[in-house]
């Protein structure tokens, strides 16, 4: 999951405002996933991450995903947000 994360990172990281357009919305929805599985895994309520500008994405999904592998999520948990980030990224 990690390694999808900094793929995508890598990614869009560099995007200015232009590029995101109509691209902004499919990552911070990846971006709430992560956060309500990181919820799911500490045991905690679900809360909204907020919606910044497009070109903070990055910064939330490395936040997310470092609190989410702090949480330790199981395997299949960890191996289907892997395959959610892949999608993300390659429907980019």
């Amino acid at each position: 999951m990690a390694g999808q994360a900094d793929l995508l990172g890598r990614q869009v990281a560099h995007w200015t405002p232009a590029r995101w357009s109509g691209r902004g919305d499919a990552v911070y929805a990846l971006v709430q996933r992560l956060a309500d599985a990181a919820a799911a895994a500490e045991g905690q309520p679900r809360r909204t991450v907020p919606r910044l500008a497009d070109t903070v994405l990055p910064d939330q999904i490395r936040v997310i995903v470092a609190d989410l592998l702090a949480a330790a999520p199981t395997a299949s948990v960890a191996e289907a947000l892997a395959a959610d980030i892949r999608a993300t990224r390659l429907a980019l």
